[in-house]
């Protein structure tokens, strides 16, 4: 049987986070694969330097435009939809928004899509974001914006899903969601996490640490507001729109770190999650890479019971809180004070989800689909 010709496609590589690692670790199960994506800024994510990267004719919109390319996302499915992939037999997806659009031009083509989630603004967090959209100044366009938009774009995003052959989900909650929103069966397959960069301290420091793009919709608000009516050592990594208000809200015991870039360098956070009592992970995510880094690292979890936490978060390595409170996040941590965890069980939790289980999983699909075929 001939080896059939993969496509990956992603939604854009512009920022470095946790769907561009599942794009790096799909190159690394199929290295011959090409990756398209809508646009692409080499200086924001280096590790895909020396790759095959083919982009739409957003691309070549000026400067300013192309950064400003998440307020289009109707020019976005339409340079999707407008990508020839016709020589290939397998196009993976890995998408939260528009890369699943690409179109199929041969009968025989199988389009696979590791979901992310279904569109967040669209489906399960619309009223949220309707509410407090996260971009800042320009909050108040958007919000004039999304009821007038939306309904058109989730119909895209619902016929598209309908084209794909087979859904991927990266957690429990986004399997339930593809059901909910796009009635299509799912299997899940969890991100891959590279757990082996971590040494976990047997001696645990006392400060907590938590790590995020400062948007609203991550709260990281709640652990500032927290540690400080705790009084509470807590190191905050990232940057984002909130980060004023957050340096605002912080008392004397919170503090802030961030490299040249304005964003947490990956041997900074290493070292910090390495050493910390605990780390804070207090959104509501699809999934959540950094509570399983944080794992790795021998650093208990306190998290939002919602979303891809409760696939990661168990009383032996972590605290749930129910409730997206400063008082319930407080009542947590002083749980988890109070409580015993030993690094080497939290390590030991996050290799379940370790890079290699993914390679192994991620084959098998595409090896299952070129059988049926």
């Amino acid at each position: 049987m001939p080896v059939p010709k993969i496509a990956i496609v992603a939604d854009w590589l512009t920022t470095m986070g946790g769907a561009e690692r599942v794009v790096l670790a799909l190159h690394e199960a199929f290295p011959d694969a090409p990756i398209y994506t809508s646009t692409y800024a080499p200086e924001a994510v280096p590790l895909f330097n020396d790759l095959d990267i083919r982009t739409t004719y957003l691309q070549n919109l000026p400067g300013p435009f192309r950064k400003l390319h998440k307020f289009f996302p109707h020019m976005r499915g339409r340079a999707f939809r407008k990508l020839d992939l016709s020589d290939y037999d397998i196009i993976i997806s890995s998408s939260s928004a528009e890369a699943k659009q690409v179109r199929k031009t041969r009968p025989d083509q199988i389009h696979i899509c590791y979901c992310h989630t279904p569109i967040r603004y669209y489906w399960s967090h619309y009223d949220e974001y309707k509410r407090d959209p996260g971009f800042g100044k320009l909050n108040w366009l958007i919000k004039l914006a999304i009821p007038l938009l939306v309904p058109s774009l989730r119909r895209s995003d619902y016929k598209a899903a309908q084209n794909v052959d087979v859904f991927i989900a990266n957690s429990t909650e986004v399997q339930k969601r593809i059901k909910k929103y796009y009635g299509k069966p799912s299997t899940v397959i969890h991100p891959p996490v590279d757990t082996n960069r971590f040494e976990p301290s047997r001696e645990r420091s006392d400060f907590y640490v938590t790590i995020g793009r400062q948007v609203p919709y991550k709260r990281i608000d709640l652990a500032v507001k927290a540690a400080t009516k705790l009084g509470m050592p807590l190191q905050v990594y990232g940057n984002g729109s909130e980060h004023q208000h957050l340096i605002d809200a912080a008392g004397p015991t919170v503090e802030f770190y961030n490299d040249r870039t304005g964003n947490a360098s990956d041997d900074a956070v290493t070292e910090a999650l390495n050493n910390a009592k605990g780390f804070i992970f207090p959104s509501e995510e699809d999934f959540g890479i950094v509570a399983i880094e944080a794992l790795a690292a021998g650093a208990p979890v306190i998290a939002f019971d919602r979303g891809g936490s409760r696939d990661i978060v168990s009383s032996d390595c972590g605290v749930l809180f129910h409730e997206q409170s400063v008082q319930a996040v407080a009542n947590a941590i002083e749980q988890a004070d109070t409580s015993t965890f030993l690094p080497a069980t939290c390590n030991r939790k996050a290799r379940r989800f370790e890079k290699s289980l993914f390679l192994t999983k991620i084959r098998k699909v595409v090896s299952d689909q070129t059988t049926k075929s």
